[in-house]
């Protein structure tokens, strides 16, 4: 079977044109709407001393060499979201930044090593705010599109309809049959064998070394993923404390975060956050973090300073990360993300 064409290729572009241009008019469209609203466009550097400190995220690695020959590590970012706060910390009440962002170890029908990140934030605002963002993105998308539904592979979602609001235990309780709270503590811990054996009992692999987490991904994966987002967009929220990332905990309910995905035909599209203030605790989640990724992968990347210390002054403030080009892809019904990059990174391999 031969290879095929490079994306240059004049009848393969000719292929992929309409869908890009469709990237263009949404792109534009976006930016309108953001500084209607009152936000400010800022850029990120790409540059940065961390990429970021989640376990499975991986980075792209560089050094920068000084006049007098001295060099450092740097990393290319997997999210402007470190720099955006500072922003907020520096005084920027209502930001947003179409951003290139890199992520290595990841490419398939919805993953791309360099792709680009719409975020958002709002300070002194609720993340329920930002829930009404993301309904207003994807009807605009698909208006620019000139689309009456997303579609995937299959599947369609209607970006004009009311979203589906389903928090994680509700979601673990409807399609997995799990009770997902009966593995988490008053305080936000977690039971690992009280979630093994759920998660056995619903006909899944356990392995001996799964971790808690481990476990809480391949019953989202398997059991809730696929159900998302189907007929109309689906907003799943109240992330388990442990699974927080950058999200505070919900006032009342220690046990879950301020955290939500939104899905469209089954894909996730973006991820949001009320976001934590805390220097202290956000730390001990980096140090959480990093730790699993030694263990897993075999090595750490280092942590930011000058984002916590940004971080003891930042406001309340809420967030969204939103992937553009999976956006375009649904609006447009293209089957791989790739379609609709204007110029893919070249594949590796022999």
């Amino acid at each position: 079977m031969s290879a095929p064409s490079p994306w240059w290729a004049p009848p393969r572009h000719a292929d992929r044109r309409a869908a890009l241009l469709v990237r263009n008019r949404v792109t534009a469209r976006l930016r309108l709407h953001f500084e209607e609203a009152g936000f400010v466009e800022v850029e990120a550097a790409a540059l940065q001393v961390s990429p970021g400190n989640e376990a499975h995220l991986s980075a792209f690695a560089t050094r920068a060499v000084g006049a007098d020959g001295s060099e450092r590590p740097l990393y290319l970012h997997t999210s402007p979201e470190f720099a955006c706060k500072k922003l907020l910390a520096a005084g920027e009440p209502r930001l947003f930044s179409l951003a290139r962002v890199f992520r290595n170890r990841e490419r398939g029908p919805l993953h791309h090593p360099e792709f680009t990140m719409l975020e958002w934030y709002r300070a002194e605002e609720p993340y329920t705010a930002t829930m009404a963002d993301c309904a207003d993105i994807l009807a605009l998308a698909a208006e620019t599109a000139g689309a009456t539904v997303l579609r995937w592979r299959g599947r369609e979602s209607d970006p004009f309809a009311p979203f589906e609001r389903l928090t994680l235990a509700e979601a673990f309780a409807r399609h997995a049959g799990i009770d997902l709270l009966a593995s988490i503590a008053e305080d936000g811990g977690t039971d690992r064998e009280a979630l093994a054996a759920a998660v056995a009992e619903a006909g899944l692999r356990v392995a001996p070394d799964d971790t808690w987490a481990d476990l809480f991904s391949r019953v989202l994966v398997a059991k809730i993923e696929p159900h998302l987002g189907i007929g109309r967009p689906t907003l799943l929220c109240e992330y388990p404390a442990s699974e927080a990332a950058l999200a505070r905990r919900k006032p009342g309910d220690p046990r879950v975060s301020e955290r939500f995905e939104l899905y469209a035909c089954g894909v996730e599209l973006a991820n949001g956050f009320g976001e934590l203030t805390d220097p202290a605790e956000q730390r001990r989640r980096f140090e959480a973090e990093m730790a699993e990724k030694e263990r897993v992968y075999g090595e750490r990347y280092p942590i930011d300073e000058d984002f916590l210390a940004a971080l003891a002054i930042m406001p309340e403030a809420s967030g969204v990360a939103l992937g553009l080009d999976r956006l375009v892809m649904l609006a447009t019904g293209a089957p791989r993300i790739e379609d609709v990059i204007w110029t893919p990174v070249a594949e590796t391999g022999p």
